[in-house]
Order: structure tokens, then C-alpha cells, then sequence
């Protein structure tokens, strides 16, 4: 199916973001299992590979768009230092993004692409939820405090 006006660059622009929060995760979850937070490493990590799923998604649509994937753009990976840094740049990357999905579902509405437009609103229904959970996780540890929400997050989650 031959992609309409506009819809296969911005699905690579999605592609780009994809690619750069997959690293960033990855190394924030890696960080935290090296720190000792393991639960903290497992939700992170699971995080990473929900976008691997996402990135595949949109590399197949923008082949069924008969586009071609561009996988050698990569941007800006925000690493964080601390566990609050971590989080904090995650929420960033995750509002940038919904912002993203949000522009590209007005513009496969105008274009009217459908099906492009109801992959990319499961897609911010995903991000909302990362953002709930990254919010949360910043409001816990401004009531608990840094060191109990840490303390927390050594356990595992078995």
C-alpha cells in the first residue's frame, strides 16, 4: 500500500525516538542492576523491550508503506547519573514523544490514513501509562524520601 503524503517521514521520525529510548532505558535499567535495584532494573528493562516491540512495529507499517525504515538516525541519549535523573529524563523523552504521536495522529487524520493514525493512538495510550508510572514513582519518593524508595527497589519482584 503506497503510504500518503508526509506519513512515512514522520513514522521515521517516531522510528528515531524509538531507537534512542530503547539505549536510554536499556542503560538506565543496566545502571540500576549494577546499583543494586533490582526491581527498578527489571520494570526499566521490561520498558526498553516494550519499545523494541514499538520500534518493530513501526519499521513493518512503514514497510507495508511500501517506505524504506531509517535506522541510522539516532537521538540524543539523556543518561541520568541518579535514580531521579534516570526518571526525570525518562519523562522527558516519554512527553516528547506523546507529543510526537499526538501531531502525527492529526496529521493521518487530515491525510486520512486510518490505519496509520490507530496504530499511533494505541501508541500514546502505551506512553500515558509510562508516564503515570514514572510520575508516580517521582511523587513516591518525594513523600517516602530517596533512601526508603530506594531501599525498596533492591528487592526483587519474585
Amino acid at each position: 500500500m503506497k503510504a500518503k503524503q508526509g506519513v512515512v517521514d514522520l513514522l521515521n521520525k517516531i522510528l528515531t525516538e524509538e531507537l534512542t529510548v530503547i539505549n536510554q532505558y536499556f542503560l538506565h535499567a543496566k545502571m540500576c542492576k549494577n546499583w543494586g535495584y533490582d526491581r527498578l532494573h527489571d520494570h526499566v528493562l521490561d520498558r526498553s523491550y516494550g519499545e523494541m516491540k514499538d520500534a518493530k512495529a513501526v519499521i513493518d507499517h512503514i514497510l507495508y508503506l511500501e517506505g524504506l525504515p531509517n535506522m541510522q538516525r539516532l537521538g540524543t541519549v539523556q543518561i541520568g547519573e541518579t535514580v531521579p535523573e534516570q526518571l526525570k529524563s525518562d519523562l522527558a523523552k516519554e512527553k516528547a514523544m506523546v507529543k510526537m504521536l499526538t501531531d502525527g495522529i492529526e496529521h493521518c487524520t487530515k491525510a486520512r490514513d486510518f490505519t496509520t493514525r490507530h496504530m499511533l493512538e494505541d501508541m500514546v495510550k502505551d506512553e500515558e501509562e509510562h508516564i503515570d508510572w514514572i510520575e508516580t514513582q517521582l511523587e513516591t519518593i518525594s513523600q517516602v524520601g530517596l533512601q526508603n524508595y530506594l531501599s525498596e527497589q533492591i528487592k526483587d519482584n519474585s
